[in-house]
């Protein structure tokens, strides 16, 4: 019983070490997605997926190095969370540290007409862009007069507005549905026979 209890919750490595090492692991992680581009956190393909789920296992052995213990998993937990806390923190507070470290974000289209050179930057193709589209309920990126792509990953669109003729024949084609309507029950109830 007590090897258990030791093998749990004493420590393999020194705790510096315990520290150190996930310190390293995350700012090499945070450099590694910004190198990376936006897209790594927006518009996932298989290829990007795979990268991120086997990443996590990848670095495991530099966290936690040969100690498998409870205590030392912890330590390094708390330290991952630690330092995200102090770097966000930070980061609030210095607007120009913090646009270097995310990116600014970037527009992918502008007055209704795909930047194919952002895009390429970006490494987004157009089907991506669709899709992105897609999912927040446009048809067709006609449709959309401005997106940009945030340095979170976001894609934000911007539908276009109608002109005032657009506008104005949209709601006369309305009223002429509406109008249609009404003249076929009008004709339904002329055609029925008295009850």
């Amino acid at each position: 019983m007590h090897s258990a209890w030791h093998d749990m919750f004493v420590l393999g490595l020194p705790v510096l070490e315990k520290i150190l090492r996930p310190t390293i692991v995350y700012f090499f992680l945070i450099v590694g997605i910004r190198i990376a581009g936006k897209r790594e956190l927006a518009q996932l393909n298989p290829f990007d997926l795979v990268v991120l789920l086997t990443l996590s296992n990848t670095v495991q052995n530099a966290i936690i190095g040969e100690d498998n213990s409870v205590t030392g998993g912890l330590i390094g937990a708390a330290t991952l969370f630690l330092l995200n806390y102090v770097v966000v923190r930070f980061l609030f507070t210095h607007e120009k540290l913090e646009r270097m470290v995310e990116g600014d974000k970037d527009v992918l289209i502008e007055g209704g007409v795909v930047r194919e050179d952002r895009l390429k930057k970006e490494l987004l193709t157009k089907a991506e862009l669709e899709t992105a589209a897609h999912r927040q309920g446009f048809s067709d990126l006609s449709e959309i007069e401005r997106a940009t792509i945030e340095p979170g990953g976001t894609i934000t669109l911007v539908s276009k507005k109608p002109s005032v003729d657009e506008a104005r024949h949209r709601a006369l084609t309305d009223r002429l549905d509406v109008l249609a309507h009404q003249i076929a029950e009008i004709r339904d109830r002329l055609q029925s026979p008295p009850a």
